[in-house]
């Protein structure tokens, strides 16, 4: 009888504890966690979101980049962190890939992180030097088809990523060996766009519209099923003729698992305010970021979704870490 009631005592204890911290938060400042490099998209969008939530919370959210290994080292953390509210991640696409191509992960998408908020939705964009020849998807598709294989290289911005598997759904469609390049993050592959040194990335749209604007770079197809505004004259990959090559980037914020439910709740509804302001929808529209509404349990479903699909194709592309 006594060893229960030390028992009740302590699960007691926890939940006045758990309790006590969601009525408290947030209380000091929050720590984001973004696994990408700075100036990346991924890195970008987040940052720009950030800066006016910290306002509507009442505390600052202070970033930290944590690149490397496809976006698991930095979610990884997160993953592990005290799920106090006060450890967030701000993760894209990337997430559901590195399941399928890391099967020693250090912890479990579904078991060891909550959604909390969709950022958004943007296309990737394939870009290409403007010193290749090629003009239109199609002028690229014949040439490499005319090439011996894997003389075409294309970079990505890290084996599992979200502009990996958009490279991988194009080649698979176009039916094509390639030269995967992978980088550390999103702003060396375009330097090696820009410099020639490899022939084609699948670019998140909120960093490639300036370059392409500035005829710095050419586009040739989207990565989503229809048209982008800013890009009228870029074809979708069903306009181009081929089948299963769509593929979408999202970026999406995350807390450890046992964060208490009321502190999601909170924060869920403090950034679907922040998003709704036209302020912030007029940013977020100059980064190519479309809305992508969804409550958190919605976004879990989502994610579990997307974890199976992207399965499927890192399994065709024999993506290896």
């Amino acid at each position: 009888m006594m060893r229960r009631a030390v028992c009740w005592a302590l699960v007691a204890g926890c939940l006045l504890t758990a309790a006590a911290q969601a009525d408290d938060w947030p209380s000091h400042l929050i720590k984001a966690t973004i696994p990408f490099g700075a100036g990346s998209a991924a890195d970008v969008v987040p940052r720009a979101v950030f800066d006016r939530l910290a306002a509507e919370l009442g505390q600052a959210i202070i970033v930290e980049n944590r690149p490397g290994a496809g976006g698991t080292i930095g979610s990884a953390a997160v993953a592990k962190a005290d799920p106090d509210g006060y450890n967030i991640l701000a993760q894209s696409s990337a997430l559901t890939i590195s399941p399928a191509i890391y099967p020693k992960l250090p912890f479990d998408i579904t078991k060891d992180l909550s959604s909390v908020l969709m950022l958004g939705v943007s296309a990737n964009v394939m870009i290409v030097p403007v010193s290749r020849p090629w003009k239109t998807v199609q002028d690229f598709i014949a040439d490499a088809k005319s090439r011996k294989p894997g003389s075409i290289s294309f970079g990505s911005a890290g084996v599992g990523s979200a502009t990996h598997i958009s490279a991988e759904k194009f080649r698979l469609a176009v039916g094509i060996e390639t030269t995967h390049v992978p980088y550390r993050g999103g702003a060396e592959a375009v330097a090696d766009i820009l410099g020639g040194r490899i022939d084609f990335y699948f670019c998140p749209l909120t960093t490639a519209l300036p370059l392409i604007r500035e005829g710095r770079v050419r586009a040739l197809v989207i990565s989503t099923g229809k048209r982008v505004t800013d890009l009228p004259d870029v074809p979708t990959p069903a306009e181009a003729g081929l089948k299963n090559a769509e593929s979408v980037f999202w970026l999406g914020v995350f807390m450890p698992a046992k964060t208490p439910r009321e502190i999601i709740e909170r924060f869920y509804h403090a950034g679907t305010k922040v998003l709704a302001e036209p302020s912030m929808r007029e940013s977020l529209t100059k980064l190519g970021i479309e809305p992508f509404p969804m409550k958190p349990a919605e976004m879990d479903a989502f994610v579990a979704r997307e974890i199976a699909d992207n399965a499927k194709t890192v399994r065709a592309a024999g993506i290896k870490p």
